[in-house]
């Protein structure tokens, strides 16, 4: 009999750093239990699981970086912190081509290390198969009615990331009235869907986009979802095709301005590309039928480059809304009169971090753990294979003038 596979979750060394954790202390007992391998968990004073849950489930942690492997992060792995030709998996964020992670691909490449990238991981069909896009979309939808009442005064908020976990929030909704307000939501992925159920939970009424535009015998709190038709149009009046747009946006340009005039809030929840159009303009902003006054953009693509162009930087889970004024286009302090505030945290999952662990852990344990312990031989592992023995996999060879600067 071989010796057992050895999976280890690693301590997170971004600064800042993140207190999510790949799986939980009872999925790492029963991955032991259901495929007989070695789980070690390295001691972390920020985990949103401490030590000693995982003790108590019976698994092994231990005090340094230990032999395994495989080992499973979150965020970018610290260089210095790698073994060399082992297996890593964490969200790179290099697919893109991001300037800041060049060293850390360089690195990977240098130390011969296998990286899967999470965020490569899809099915056949070109699905995500596991993501915290929906928590992302919880806490942002939270974050933003924050903003609001901080700006209002109507309702006071608690920080999601003072509350144990999503429960404990529904529970301060249900004891809370709900003032008046319109909030108009673009997106009807995870990250959409999340942030509707923390819309409805607070007892807001969803209605049609029509309706909300029409304004007549509305609830007094409501919100609409717009999928593309709603905020998009053909820039030469053809009829709006899903997959044309999602193959041409620069062929497309916003029709959103009539939610801008009726709307309080609103929540982007929209995978963004470059050439697509901005929802609306930093002139239009500075219009007085501009009523918005309160942006969640979970999506978080920063001006000029953006969906939103109020967005100039992100924001961070201990200051979570800044200020942006539509005359000057300059940051303001928030809150402020003729300013609209801006919620655009880019890493909201870690405020609900035992929610979203538990959620991201249980996808993975069902369609990932048994082809990555099975030698890795499936198209899924191949297709979020980013390097492997060295050299970028023929996938991510676009990559290449990255890696030596020549982008």
């Amino acid at each position: 009999m071989g010796k057992k596979q050895t999976i280890a979750l690693i301590r997170e060394g971004k600064v800042p750093p993140d207190s999510r954790v790949i799986f939980t202390p009872q999925q790492c007992r029963e991955i032991q239990e259901r495929f007989n391998v070695i789980v070690l968990v390295e001691q972390s004073p920020i985990r949103c699981f401490p030590d000693e849950e995982y003790i108590a489930a019976g698994i092994q942690v231990v005090e340094d970086r230990p032999d395994a492997d495989i080992y499973l992060g979150v965020k970018e792995v610290p260089t210095s912190q790698m073994v060399p030709g082992k297996i890593y998996l964490f969200f790179s964020h290099t697919m893109k081509g991001q300037p800041y992670n060049r060293p850390l691909l360089q690195a990977i490449l240098e130390k011969k290390i296998c990286l899967i990238d999470y965020e490569a991981m899809v099915d056949d069909r070109g699905k995500r198969v596991a993501a915290f896009g929906y928590y992302a979309g919880v806490v942002g939808a939270h974050n933003t009615m924050y903003a609001f009442g901080k700006r209002t005064g109507l309702i006071h908020m608690p920080r999601m990331k003072h509350l144990h976990d999503y429960a404990e929030a529904r529970d301060f909704y249900e004891s809370i009235d709900i003032p008046p307000m319109k909030v108009v939501v673009t997106g009807t992925g995870r990250v959409g869907k999340g942030a509707v159920r923390v819309l409805k939970d607070m007892g807001l009424t969803e209605v049609t986009p029509e309706a909300f535009l029409a304004g007549q015998l509305l609830p007094p709190s409501c919100f609409t979802v717009l999928s593309p038709e709603y905020y998009v149009q053909h820039r030469e009046g053809k009829a709006f095709v899903k997959s044309d747009f999602y193959l041409n946006p620069a062929d497309y340009s916003s029709s959103f301005r009539p939610f801008t005039r009726v709307a309080d809030v609103f929540i982007n929840a929209i995978l963004w590309k470059d050439d697509a159009p901005a929802f609306f303009t930093v002139n239009e902003m500075a219009s007085p039928e501009f009523r918005i006054h309160t942006i969640g953009d979970i999506t978080c693509d920063i001006a000029p480059h953006s969906s939103v162009p109020s967005t100039i930087r992100p924001s961070t889970i201990q200051d979570p809304v800044y200020g942006y004024d539509p005359q000057t286009q300059q940051e303001a302090p928030p809150y402020s009169e003729n300013v609209i505030d801006v919620m655009a945290i880019d890493n909201l999952p870690s405020e609900l971090p035992r929610d979203a662990a538990t959620a991201f852990g249980a996808a993975l344990l069902e369609y990932v753990l048994p082809d990555l312990l099975n030698g890795m031989d499936s198209p899924m592992i191949e297709r979020a294979t980013i390097t492997k023995d060295g050299q970028l996999t023929k996938r991510f060879a676009y990559l290449q003038d990255y890696v030596d600067g020549l982008d």
